[in-house]
């Protein structure tokens, strides 16, 4: 057996292992949660019965006129009086892991994707290979980045028009972003393909040893912008009708796709580096045809539409959106491109580069969780905000207050995943580092991978705070808190790595996480929608009844 394939063996098994452990984590999580909602389900019946028989000189009318009256989470049964601000595995915990779980499995395929790209192009045994690798990506990232205000704004629209039950509206709204998305495509990937150098200066100084591997890489990964566009926009029209199921075997099949081409591509037909870029094509081909076939037989598009100018009135909601997410979409750009270009010019032997994209792959093992439950604040808020009467219970439900209550939760599981998530990075770090055999690159990366650990402790409220501003449509406060932070990181980028090398971009990029979640706090204290001071609290009198009839 060759010397590469019995090091795929370790590092796949080491891989599952960590894997493995995160899954029963969340398995066990779901678990507990299901469990709680049998009991909460069963109190919630006594409940109904003492309503009924609460007062002798009530009649049936009465009391069904009381319950209307009661605001109540998404699903009528939880009263929003009785909602907890911590985790408490009752049944708002048990819904939001119904829709967290397929989340988090579809944010860690591609990573662990990524990750299988990373040790095949590790196997070349260069680390050139991989900084051309990491620089190509980061050019494509960007590229894509700046149309992503599509899927984030287009999760949001949907979220509203399918809690009115408006099919035709949510046709208009998911074709309309499928237009826009498919003509910035076909804008963008000429301009990749016929200027892939000049895009590439932007990471790689002239005359850089990584260009020889970071050029072919990107020409072949711009014929994959149409087909990504297309699966996100897709992804997010499912997330928006808080299906997370479909897009999770949606992307277990594109992957496994990529997964079996990369050694096949790289070392069997002797590609190289470009040989993991086409699998990456042919995974996102199969995956945007799936969505695509998915969503029409939903009835959630018309290919007429797809492919007809939508008219301005339904369009301008989701330009004027995107116009103030595309300014957050520009900063975070340069915080990567400055990032990128930063670590590609500490050495020119790409140690620095290969030890910064190890240190991403640690970052990725818990933040995945936590960029997952950031999506979920940005689906279920506009969900929750819109108020209707739930036809099973016929019990009021939603409204500002519900919305405050889930996102009340929603902080709490930020804080308290990233502090775990945290802990459990820095306990698999030393598996993680065997993904290289390169020594002086796990050396390079041992203190940003743990910054990055450190961080999830905060992170967890920023991205979830974050989605909870896109989800109440806070577009523009959202942008100008990412400026701030991006100027703020600029400075720090500027003095910090000259200082301490790589470990200076780690420290850069607390910084910029730490004003964001500054901005976080005063949307969410003072200036956002469910703010204390911006909504007045509900006459909760029947909701402190119940709560004392369940005490």
């Amino acid at each position: 057996m060759s010397k590469h394939v019995l090091a795929a063996l370790t590092i796949i098994v080491v891989v599952n292992n960590i894997n493995f452990g995160v899954s029963c984590f969340a398995v066990g999580s779901a678990y507990t949660s299901y469990s709680f909602t049998k009991v909460h389900k069963f109190c919630s019946s006594k409940i109904k019965r003492k309503d009924v028989c609460a007062s002798a000189t009530d009649t049936i009318d009465e009391v069904e006129d009381k319950d209307t009256a009661t605001q109540y989470l998404r699903g009528g049964d939880i009263p929003v009086a009785a909602a907890k601000r911590w985790p408490s595995f009752d049944a708002l915990d048990a819904q939001l892991t119904k829709i967290a779980l397929p989340c988090i499995l579809n944010f860690a395929i591609a990573p662990l994707v990524g990750a299988v790209d990373l040790f095949w192009v590790n196997r070349m045994g260069t680390p050139l290979a991989v900084a051309g690798q990491a620089a190509a990506n980061q050019i494509f990232n960007s590229a894509f980045f700046l149309a992503s205000f599509l899927p984030q704004v287009t999760a949001t629209q949907v979220a509203k028009v399918a809690a009115t039950g408006d099919e035709e509206e949510l046709q208009d709204t998911v074709s309309q972003a499928l237009f826009v998305g498919g003509l910035f495509a076909f804008i963008g990937t000429p301009l990749l393909l016929l200027n892939s150098k000049r895009v590439l200066s932007v990471v790689l100084s002239e005359g850089a040893p990584a260009m020889h591997f970071a050029k072919p890489y990107l020409f072949i990964r711009s014929f994959s912008l149409f087909f990504q566009m297309m699966s996100v926009i897709g992804f997010s029209a499912f997330r928006g009708i808080l299906n997370t199921v479909t897009p999770v075997k949606i992307s277990i099949f594109a992957n496994m796709i990529n997964i079996m081409l990369d050694p096949i591509l790289i070392f069997s037909l002797g590609m190289g580096v470009p040989g993991a870029a086409l699998a990456t094509v042919i995974a996102e081909v199969a995956s945007a045809i799936t969505y695509l076939s998915l969503l029409r037989k939903k009835k959630m598009i018309r290919f007429k539409k797809i492919f007809s100018a939508p008219s301005w009135n339904k369009l301008a909601p989701l330009l004027k959106g995107g116009a103030a997410l595309q300014v957050r979409n520009l900063a975070l750009n340069l915080v990567f491109l400055s990032v990128t270009r930063v670590t590609q010019g500490i050495d020119e032997t790409g140690v620095a580069a290969a030890a910064h994209a190890l240190a991403i792959q640690t970052f990725q093992v818990g933040g995945i969780v936590l960029l997952a439950l950031s999506t979920v604040a940005a689906t279920v808020i506009p969900s929750e905000l819109v108020e209707k009467v739930d036809k099973k219970t016929g019990r009021k439900t939603g409204g500002v207050y519900a919305a405050r209550a889930v996102k009340n939760r929603l902080m709490s599981w930020g804080l308290v995943l990233g502090t775990l998530l945290g802990m459990f990075q820095l306990v698999v770090l030393p598996a993680l580092h065997k993904a290289t055999p390169m020594m002086e690159v796990r050396e390079a990366a041992r203190l940003p991978a743990k910054l990055a650990s450190c961080y999830q402790l905060f992170n967890g409220m920023v991205f979830i705070g974050e989605g909870v501003m896109i989800g109440c449509g806070n577009f523009l406060q959202l942008s100008v808190s990412t400026l701030f932070s991006t100027a703020g990181f600029l400075c720090a980028l500027q003095t910090l790595p000259k200082r301490f090398g790589l470990a200076g971009v780690w420290w850069s990029f607390g910084v910029f996480n730490i004003l964001r979640l500054l901005g976080v706090a005063v949307h969410q204290l003072r200036t956002g929608p469910l703010a204390p001071r911006n909504i007045a609290m509900p006459d909760t009198t029947d909701e402190n009844e119940i709560v004392q009839e369940t005490s």
